[in-house]
């Protein structure tokens, strides 16, 4: 039996920053155990193979689009084959560059076998091994979460982890879940030549809590592919090679259409629910993930940490990173444990428009204070023919400080930085506006947004 000051389990970007993390605070016997894909979420399924995706649809999308500047293009032509060779090659460059720094793990301090919990400080492996540790980090990432009433479409069902194998660009594709990935693959994939439906339950999309940016958003998207965020399906079958869904079109009433694929792209659930933690004695919330300290990734007062898409809370590569740190840094002085540097959120969508959320989200004030401007007659944006979408800045009665801000609209993730820039030096409205802003530029619109909300708190 083995014995080690520390064992993360996942080797993904929390894991591999655990580890560096924890080694750098005193562990010195650390191990890693995964028996599944090496790489990183990001750069096999997610982030990169996705904006490779998108940013050939919007290439394709832009030749047409030519025309209203006056520049006669004849209908573009999708090579199906070359589109997804290259995004599959460049896809396995930015796998090959992760796997370099996992190559320059040392022998033995990475164990390619899946680990179950056999106590508190026992683990058991696949392969039949016993290892002890005293302190855990939880960095088992994530899978697409499974939609029951899809399972009667069988084979023809695609995740994002799969989505990107495909030989050629389907002429149908029923996309389930208008969140961030079914949003971005959808659009990419209609833009390629798809016909897309987009279909939601609870009438989010891309995120967006405030209500009137999501009607906005929900109204542009449905102006370019199906979109209904409150659909509802009665059944899903195969028939004949398809996948056949009964559903209440919005206009039509009950219809049946058949698809050559079904993505499913209703989220992710943590993959702590393989670990048995049941036989430990971290505390689970009500989605069976582990309760814990977003500041120190401390599960409870016990000995295990948590990092990535395992907490099941935001899953982002630059959150991942940071968590990793922090939970194995935490882990290595444990029991000292102290709060980690945490940075202002920033979620972008890259859709088109692209949305941006950052800092405090609309549903979190107390007496909520906004600051608005339309895209539809911004200087920058109408010169681009890229003038749709709204953004709103947040800020708290009483305070001039810019707590948060909502973006639907051109250049949305950089607007997105900027303002999570100076949320997190804790501006006020009155400072960030002395700072420079040029002409003709789409940050006139930040600036203008900033006036208002400027106005409104002086009226509050």
């Amino acid at each position: 039996m083995s014995h080690y000051d520390v064992i993360i389990i996942g080797a993904g970007t929390a894991g591999l920053n655990a580890r560096r993390a924890a080694k750098a605070n005193g562990a010195e016997k650390v191990v890693m155990i995964d028996g599944g894909p090496l790489g990183t979420t990001c750069a096999r399924v997610g982030c990169m193979p996705s904006k490779l995706l998108i940013s050939a649809a919007n290439a394709n999308y832009g030749v047409t689009k030519a025309r209203m500047f006056g520049i006669e293009t004849q209908e573009p032509v999708v090579n199906d084959k070359a589109v997804l060779e290259r995004v599959r090659f460049e896809r396995d460059r930015f796998v090959g560059f992760v796997m370099e720094g996992i190559d320059n793990v040392p022998e033995g301090e990475l164990i390619r076998e899946y680990a179950e919990f056999i106590d508190d400080h026992t683990v058991k492996l696949s392969g039949g091994r016993i290892l002890t540790a005293d302190k855990f980090v939880l960095a088992v990432g994530s899978r697409p979460r499974h939609v029951p009433i899809l399972d009667g479409a069988e084979d023809l069902i695609l995740s994002s982890d799969h989505i990107f194998e495909i030989e050629s660009i389907p002429k149908s594709v029923a996309v389930f879940g208008p969140g961030v990935i079914g949003l971005e693959l959808g659009q990419a994939l209609s833009r390629l030549g798809a016909d897309v439906r987009l279909f939601g339950r609870s009438g989010s999309i891309g995120g967006i809590q405030d209500p009137e940016i999501r009607e906005y958003a929900t109204k542009t998207f449905a102006e370019e592919f199906y979109t209904d965020t409150k659909a509802t399906i009665h059944s899903v079958r195969k028939e004949n090679g398809k996948a056949i869904i009964s559903y209440e079109h919005k206009e039509q009433g009950k219809i049946e259409e058949s698809f050559d694929f079904i993505l499913t792209a209703s989220g992710r659930v943590s993959n702590t629910d393989r670990l048995k933690l049941e036989n430990t004695s971290v505390q689970v919330n009500g989605r069976g993930t582990p309760i814990y300290n977003e500041r120190t990734m401390q599960c409870g007062d016990t000995h295990f940490f948590i990092a990535g898409d395992a907490n099941d809370d935001i899953p982002l590569l630059h959150e991942a990173s940071d968590e990793g740190k922090i939970a194995g840094k935490n882990a290595g002085t444990y029991p000292t444990v102290d709060p980690g540097h945490r940075r202002t959120h920033l979620g972008i969508v890259f859709s088109e428009p692209e949305i941006a959320s950052i800092g405090q989200g609309y549903n979190s004030f107390k007496d909520l204070v906004i600051g608005r401007v339309s895209f539809e007659g911004q200087g920058r944006s109408r010169v681009m023919g890229k003038n749709k979408g709204l953004m709103h800045l947040y800020a708290e009665k009483g305070d001039r400080r810019l707590r948060g801000a909502q973006i639907f609209g051109p250049s949305a993730e950089h607007l997105g930085h900027l303002i999570s820039w100076v949320v997190q030096q804790e501006l006020t409205v009155d400072q960030i506006l002395e700072l420079p802003f040029y002409h003709p530029v789409v940050e006139e619109g930040l600036r203008t947004a900033l006036q208002d909300l400027q106005k409104n708190l002086n009226e509050a």
